[in-house]
């Protein structure tokens, strides 16, 4: 054992590599059981190939083992060959003390594939044989599944037994959090805020959580004091900005809105929700030129930050700046943004700058997307009349109103080119 304590000390002053190399050496030739150990250490330590290699010898000579087979499965599964894994955990047998510890290891691997079912046949499987005092590690592992499954109406059953076992903390998990969190996504707001205040803790990923079910809760004076908190506790916890700051919003409480958001800018300067809000905000506060320059930056950050790019087109619209749309689409065009409706943006613009041929063309990209899109239809239809493809044109106008036949006016529009047609037979 002395080579052991040496390796580990090595470790522990940084010197990782020689401790590798001297078990290597040293379990070429030793015991079984220091081999074993061996693999332990190298398993903690990530040298997982080298550990399987040691064990897959072992296993050879004691086939039966169930210690050995489920620490060889934990190394496939880290080598990524979740099929060995499961052949071997599969040959453990019942009366096996490792059974159990299989199972939950079969589990493992069938969640991580995505195979919640029968993940949740495993643990269900484990939960008839383990002993009494040790089912409550099952409920969790099945809580954990369910909740990890988006299944967390069922979920909620195995934390509310594990909680009225007085267990409100199983490897760091927090039992009161995870239900919390389960009637969120349930929306069950009032219940999960139950659970939230009954965690009594500094944690501002957990506040700026706990603040946003009391906002949901409609509680939102509460909400904001949650929120503030998060920020004393951690300026620099992002998040909390941008709902802190749009809550100001919706209560016209617009001074304070755009502090926050300025603030949270001073500590994340790459946050587009936070430009495209104080964007928002200086639109409010009657300062285009402001809104222009915040929501650009948001943009900038993101060439596909459809909301921003939507508002900055319906500020250049107001103001009959067709060229400054055209400007902004071919840019984010130009830099990966892809959507069909800046197409059509594109092409009304071209259309009201008259160029036509330009525009053309940018509806006909548009339409390859937005065929059933009924205001497209009306819109492109139109176009085309008036640039005189009458044909086309009424063909896409027909197809509009029978998604919307109660315009009239297109409809009769319709009819007075159809009894134009015939009159020039």
């Amino acid at each position: 054992m002395e080579d052991l304590k040496m390796a580990i000390q090595l470790v522990e002053t940084g010197q990782v590599k020689e401790a590798h190399e001297l078990l290597l050496d040293k379990a070429r030739k030793t015991t079984d059981q220091k081999k074993y150990a061996i693999v332990e250490l190298f398993f903690e330590w990530g040298y997982f190939e080298d550990a399987r290699d040691i064990l897959e010898k072992l296993l050879k000579k004691y086939p039966k083992e169930g210690q050995l087979i489920t620490k060889l499965a934990e190394i496939y599964i880290e080598l990524e060959e979740d099929e060995k894994a499961i052949q071997l955990l599969n040959e453990i047998e019942e009366a096996d003390d490792y059974y159990v510890h299989s199972l939950m290891l079969l589990a493992d691997t069938y969640e991580r594939e995505g195979l919640y079912e029968v993940a949740e046949q495993k643990l269900l499987e484990a939960k008839n044989v383990v002993d009494k005092d040790e089912a409550y590690v099952i409920d969790f592992a099945l809580a954990e599944l369910l909740f990890s499954a988006n299944q967390p109406q069922r979920a909620v059953t195995f934390y509310e037994k594990l909680l009225d076992e007085e267990r409100e903390e199983i490897n760091g998990v927090s039992i009161l959090e995870r239900l919390a969190e389960s009637y969120s996504l349930i929306g069950k707001y009032e219940h999960a805020l139950y659970y939230y205040d009954q965690i009594d803790d500094e944690n501002p990923h957990r506040l700026f959580k706990h603040g946003f079910v009391a906002y949901q809760a409609n509680e939102v004076d509460r909400a904001i004091q949650l929120w503030r908190k998060t920020l004393k506790i951690d300026p620099h916890y992002s998040p909390v900005y941008y709902e802190l700051a749009n809550v100001y919003r919706k209560q016209n409480k617009l001074d304070e809105a755009f502090k926050i958001v300025e603030e949270g800018l001073s500590y994340d300067e790459f946050d587009k929700r936070l430009y495209y809000l104080a964007g928002e905000l200086a639109l409010k506060q009657g300062n285009e030129k402001a809104a222009i320059q915040y929501l650009e930056e948001a943009v900038l950050l993101d060439e596909d930050y459809k909301d921003a790019i939507m508002l900055l087109i319906n500020i250049y619209k107001k103001d009959n700046q067709y060229d400054e749309i055209v400007r902004l689409l071919a840019n984010v065009k130009k830099l990966g943004g892809a959507d069909p409706y800046y197409d059509w943006e594109l092409a009304k613009a071209y259309n009201e700058l008259e160029e036509y041929d330009k525009a053309k063309e940018s509806y006909e990209e548009a339409y390859f997307h937005l065929a059933d899109d009924a205001e497209f239809l009306k819109d492109y239809g139109f176009f085309l009349v008036e640039d005189g493809s009458v044909e086309k044109g009424t063909k896409l106008l027909t197809n509009y109103v029978k998604k919307q036949p109660d315009d009239a006016e297109t409809i009769a529009f319709l009819e007075r080119i159809h009894f134009s047609n015939e009159g020039e037979l």
